[in-house]
Parts: C-alpha cells; structure tokens; sequence
C-alpha cells in the first residue's frame, strides 16, 4: 500500500472520531434526528434484555435485602409478575435516552451557534447538563415504574394505564415525587458519560467498521456505565425510597435519607444493597446501549454519533 493511500484511510477514518477537545461539525439545519431515533432504538434493545435484572436490584434498593432473596421473592411472585411494571420503563428509557443522545448532540450545535465563543469542553459540559436536565421531564414513567414494582402495590394497580389513572387523583406533582434527586443525578452523570465517551473513543486502535468496532463501543460504554452507576448508587436508592410513597407529603432528599438510615439501623454500608447486582447491570447494559446507538447510527445514518 502506497503512502497517498495509507493518508486516505486515516483521513477517512478521522472523521470518524474527533480528537479530544476538538469540536465536531455543526449542521446548519440544526436537525439532530438520527441521535433522537438512535438512542430510542438502543434503549428498546437495553429494556427486553434486562428488566428482570432490574427489578432484583429495585427490591434490593427498596428492602435492603441480599441479592438471592430478592431473585427468591420474584421467583415467588412468578412469571406472571416477572414483566410487570415493563412499560413505565421501556416508555421512559426509550424517550429518556433518546433526549439524552438527541438533546446532547442538539445543545451541542444550539450552543456553538449561539455562543461560538465558547471552548468545546464548555459546550460538551453545558450540552450534557442541558440533556440530562431535560430528560427529567419524563420522570412521571420513572414514578409511576417504581409503584409498579413495588410488592404492596400489586393488588393496587391493575395495569400501568390504571396507576397512572390513580396518580390524577392526587394532583399533576405527584407524578413528578422525586424530581429534585432526577435532576441532582442526570446532569452530573450525563457530563461523565459524553465526555468520557468520546475520550474513551480516541483510546486505542481507531475501528470504523465490523465486529472490533461493536466490541470496543461495548466496552466503552460498560466501563463508563459500572464506574457512573456506582458513583451514582446512593442517589438512586434515595430516589427508589422517595417514588415508593403514595400520597402525603413530599420529603426532602436529606429527609430521605435520614429516614433510610434510621431505617437501616444507620450503618451506611446497608444503602449499598444491590451494588454487586448494580454494577454487572450496568456492565452489560450501557454496554448494550452505547453499542446499539453506534450500529444503530452507522447503519441508518451511515455516520457515528455527532458526525454530520
């Protein structure tokens, strides 16, 4: 292979993937559909395989149970309950991920546009914030997935249509219980991901196609996603132990957690319950979705994420 084509393949496989710090192409119709429609595809994928999964963990969150009892409480509630409360997150991930990709790349371009002055790690920053700080708006299918889940409740909701016909009852703020703790962890845990994604992709051999390209994507994202989540493990217990209340009064994330550590006779180690099942979770799971999202964009957009 002659020297003009070895500077041709590195020239074609550069647009693939941006250099740290370096600003990706901005599309003048600031139209950002394929990242919208990527990241919906890729948590449809991520919902079918892993909701029994979730659920062990959301009990152990709930209860501060060891992982072989939560699997033996839904081995007793059977097949029949296994997939129940399956549509609050396959509603809300879909339409979460897809602002979370979609809103990132969008804010991106909307930023560069509107403020040029700006450094690409100020815009990638406040573009995560932006994203995650949008996809709060979807909250009430986080609520109303967590009553689903919630063994007290099974007899209470017939379907995830009647729970949230049974929310109205008590006002438009009662399907957003918790938006305070969403809005605290999204915007942080978003600028992790985006911006250790896209150093992570600079890392190593630079594969633009085939089974190398889908294993590193794999990797990238079930490496960010263990460290996030774990980071990010207290947060959601809280959140888990606010979404369980119906009615009364909304208390506070610190009110919350002092009620946790009462509860669990205040040894902090009892709100990491679930973390082992946690992590391997979000292992294959952010796996899953940062590798669908870049097949998914590569093979209906002919494009990675973000590149115009």
């Amino acid at each position: 292979m002659g020297p003009d084509r070895s500077l041709e393949l590195e020239l074609e496989q550069s647009k693939f993937v941006p250099l740290v710090g370096q600003s990706l192409p901005v599309r003048p119709t600031l139209a950002r559909e394929g990242e919208f429609l990527c990241g919906w595809g890729a948590a449809f994928i991520n919902i079918c395989i892993t909701f029994p999964v979730n659920k062990a963990i959301f009990r152990q969150q709930l209860h501060g149970i060891s992982g072989a009892r939560a699997v033996n409480q839904l081995q007793k509630d059977g097949l029949r309950y296994l997939y129940r409360g399956l549509l609050p997150p396959l509603l809300q991930k879909t339409s979460s991920l897809s602002m979370m990709f979609g809103g990132y790349y969008w804010s991106q371009d909307v930023l560069h546009e509107k403020f040029p002055s700006l450094s690409v790690y100020s815009n990638h920053t406040i573009a995560a914030l932006t994203s995650g700080s949008l996809e709060a708006m979807f909250t009430p299918f986080e609520r109303v997935q967590t009553l689903m889940q919630t063994a007290a409740y099974h007899n209470r909701f017939s379907n995830t249509l009647d729970a949230f016909k049974h929310l109205r009852s008590y006002g438009l703020r009662e399907y957003y219980r918790g938006l305070s703790l969403i809005l605290l962890r999204n915007g942080p845990s978003n600028v992790a991901f985006f911006l250790g994604r896209e150093y992570l992709q600079t890392c190593g051999p630079i594969f633009t196609t085939g089974s190398e390209k889908m294993v590193k994507d794999f990797l990238c994202g079930a490496c960010l996603g263990t460290v996030i989540s774990t980071c990010f493990y207290p947060l959601n217990v809280i959140k888990t132990r606010m979404q369980c209340k119906l009615g009364g009064s909304f208390d506070s994330i610190w009110s919350t957690f002092k009620l946790l550590l009462h509860e669990r006779d205040r040894n902090i180690r009892r709100l990491f319950k679930g973390i082992h099942l946690n992590y391997m979770r979000s292992f294959v799971s952010w796996g899953i979705i940062n590798a669908s999202f870049e097949l998914l964009m590569r093979t209906f957009f002919s494009q990675t994420s973000g590149i115009s």
